[in-house]
């Protein structure tokens, strides 16, 4: 029988959309308020995936992911994301959102995203009534030294482009893993 253990830490990841780059700074600087500094940060992105956001958001969006210093438990992945959703509310004008937050985490095995939708290959990670109607999904794998998509990930998560963004914050972590375990 295994014996539970406590689950080594993880690299906190957001994930942001908005109609242009001054909107996703002031969500950074949200950001940066709540989980601390950045170690990582895309460059600008287009987003142009999937037409699913132009009728809320408009067109035109871009993206850019960060990467959080500090390491967290994964268990505070439901807690996170509907902290990301209170910071949308407050950058919503008249109740309409202007920037989309997607937090994650990345940890040696697999990137995990977020979100309050359910679906077949995702798992409810509610875990009081703080944070009921969170859900988490295994976006990517780490598999044969390199991410690889699923087919339920989305499209742009599966392009070699992001598996290799992701493959430089987890170099990013490996580190972070080595430098605590040489304390």
């Amino acid at each position: 029988m295994g014996q539970p253990r406590t689950p080594q830490p993880v690299k906190l990841i957001v994930s942001a959309f908005a109609p242009g780059d001054d909107l996703l700074q002031t969500a950074k600087s949200c950001l940066l308020a709540e989980w601390g500094p950045i170690d990582w940060e895309s460059t600008l992105l287009p987003f142009e995936h999937t037409p699913y956001y132009a009728a809320e958001f408009g067109p035109n969006l871009v993206r850019r992911i960060w990467a959080f210093r500090h390491l967290i438990d994964p268990g505070d992945l439901a807690a996170i994301k509907l902290r990301s959703n209170e910071i949308e509310q407050r950058l919503a004008v008249e109740g309409r959102r202007r920037v989309n937050l997607d937090p994650g985490y990345l940890c040696l095995a697999k990137l995990v995203l977020a979100t309050t939708k359910n679906h077949g290959h995702r798992i409810y990670i509610g875990r009081s009534p703080d944070t009921v109607g969170i859900y988490a999904e295994v976006t990517l794998q780490y598999r044969d030294r390199a991410f690889r998509p699923w087919p339920w990930t989305y499209p742009d998560y599966a392009t070699p482009e992001y598996c290799k963004m992701f493959e430089e914050i987890r170099n990013i972590y490996i580190n972070q893993l080595k430098e605590a375990n040489s304390r």
